[in-house]
């Protein structure tokens, strides 16, 4: 059996150049145990170059040696099978560096043998030693960085600025801080201004229009004027972890002038978070199966915003005690409850029961304009609704009932008694199967409409039907040009299975919502989908559905 050949490279290295002017030096003793270790494994295809790589006088505390470069050049250029050293530490005496170089050499499918320590990464207990070595050396990272952790923790207790980007109004000398005093009024007249504007983005336009710019030369954005006016070093503070020490520079602004933007940044914040909730008809009523409350949130992907609803969980970063959906599109289950409060109040039989205090002619109004369904139901949702609780398999609505009643009173412009203290919950539970699409980890909803147990929904339709949808988006907006850029965004081996699902695309929409539904035939299957090569929809739907 014939062995492939194995190209081996020897490394030798000392530390002093003592003795390397004579005949035969330590270089020359390790290149010579190198040659003989390589010649006993000729029976294994082992070869050696003729290349020599020796760093005379070169410590292995770094990697900064010419031979050593060398050799990992041929290594990335795959000249170099397998490294031949006398001892470890010829290659290096840091673990942090040993790490960097396995990291290289695996990269490179390049191998390396000590051969006085019987130590051979061509087989697996090369390997497994190799591991061990490795774990010790992110060991020291950790240990090194708690070191640096713990070191800036107590500087900045002292006060002592520790570096990154010098603020603007202030020059470093020495590792400190010190006023620059051209800038220091700028930065006065930012919080001057915004207490008086009272608005980031009415200051930044005050400053454009007065030509008033930042260090570079540019005109102050949005985002460097909060982070200017939330920094406590112009108050000459020094921040750590939410802990706030006396600084060895002088502050820029008082206090009191500090503490007032503070307020009033907070109290635009939360103007603005108001505003924002009351675009989600479902804020603060929304809670996952766990109890969790989940919060509007949102997303920007090529200036489109998606929104959704996310467990507090997640965002407090505690995943563990999150439902079994911990987050949703806002356009799906805003839908659902819309849709689930709009058809109980066309219960005409329900709705009686409210209105039955009333006159007949009242009644009638009442019932006529739920009739003619020119209720904007968006706006009833958060007034009558007391909690939605969702899970995987079913979504459960909670009314009020004096709230309905109060609701259909304003219809006819007639005030509900407030005293009434027969106040109820309505309960609204439904069935629904939720499935995951390629659509960035959220959950995509999908309602059983009839709720019959005969249903056949089968997530692996869904999900290609899904993906199809998905992956043509990213063509349609330019995020991918074509099959091949989706293969390499998703890591796909070929693009021959991306071609067939962006063609799912084009099939009729009463096949679409039939797998949905899971009311398509049981033995629909992903490859009878792929073979249909029609794009008449009714061709389609009597090849697939019959």
């Amino acid at each position: 059996m014939i062995k492939n050949k194995l190209k081996c490279a020897i490394y030798t290295r000392k530390s002093t150049e003592e003795g390397l002017e004579q005949d035969f030096n330590s270089l020359d003793a390790q290149r010579e145990a190198c040659e003989a270790y390589i010649k006993s494994q000729q029976h294994e295809g082992w070869i050696l170059v003729e290349k020599q790589y020796n760093d005379g006088g070169f410590s292995g505390g770094n990697l900064e040696r010419p031979a050593l470069k060398e050799l990992f050049k041929d290594i990335e250029n795959n000249k170099i099978d397998i490294v031949v050293v006398y001892k470890v530490d010829r290659l290096t005496r840091s673990l942090l560096d040993f790490a960097k170089i396995v990291e290289l050499f695996d990269s490179h499918e390049a191998s390396f043998v000590s051969v006085t320590q019987n130590f051979n990464t061509t087989t697996s207990m090369g390997r497994l030693t190799l591991n061990i070595l490795l774990s010790f050396a992110q060991f020291e990272r950790e240990v090194t960085g708690e070191r640096i952790r713990d070191k800036i923790a107590a500087s900045k207790k002292k006060g002592m600025w520790m570096g990154g980007r010098i603020p603007i109004g202030y020059l470093k000398k020495d590792k400190k801080l010190f006023i620059d005093e051209n800038n220091a009024e700028k930065v006065q007249n930012i919080f001057k201004k915004y207490l008086e504007l009272k608005s980031v983005p009415n200051l930044k336009e005050y400053l454009k229009d007065n030509n008033i710019k930042s260090n570079t030369d540019r005109f102050f954005e949005k985002g460097q004027l909060y982070h200017i006016l939330k920094n406590n070093i112009y108050t000459g503070k020094i921040v750590h972890k939410g802990n706030i020490y006396d600084g060895e520079h002088t502050g820029i602004i008082e206090e009191k002038i500090f503490n007032e933007v503070q307020k009033l940044l907070l109290e635009n914040a939360t103007e603005c978070k108001n505003n924002k909730s009351s675009n989600s008809i479902l804020a603060g009523k929304i809670f996952d199966d766990k109890g969790n409350r989940m919060s509007p949130s949102h997303s920007k992907t090529r200036n489109k915003k998606y929104r959704y609803y996310v467990s507090q969980a997640i965002t407090k970063f505690n995943k563990e005690k999150a439902g079994s959906i911990s987050k949703l599109p806002t356009e799906e289950i805003e839908k659902f409850i819309i849709e689930e409060i709009k058809a109980y109040l066309s219960d005409m039989a329900k709705i009686q029961s409210y209105i039955s205090g009333l006159s007949l002619e009242q009644q009638n109004q009442i019932i006529k304009i739920l009739k003619e369904k020119i209720i904007f139901y968006d706006k009833v949702v958060p007034k009558i609704l007391l909690k939605v609780t969702i899970s995987e398999k079913w979504i459960e609505v909670i009314l009020s009932h004096n709230k309905i009643k109060e609701f259909l009173y304003t219809l006819i412009n007639k005030d509900f008694s407030k005293n009434e203290n027969n106040d109820s919950n309505i309960t609204i539970k439904r069935n629904i199967q939720i499935t995951t699409g390629n659509t960035k980890g959220c959950k995509v909803l999908i309602i059983r409409k009839d709720g019959k147990a005969d249903n056949y929904i089968n997530e692996t339709l869904i999900k290609v039907i899904v993906r199809s949808f998905y992956w043509h988006k990213l063509i349609i907006t330019g995020q991918a040009k074509n099959s091949k850029d989706i293969q390499k965004f998703e890591k796909l081996k070929n693009d021959s299975y991306i071609k067939q699902v962006l063609n799912l695309r084009f099939l009729s929409p009463k096949i679409i919502e039939s797998i949905l539904n899971g009311n398509q035939p049981k033995n629909l299957t992903i490859t009878k989908l792929f073979k249909i090569k029609t794009l008449n929809w009714q061709e389609q739907e009597q090849i697939l559905l019959g």
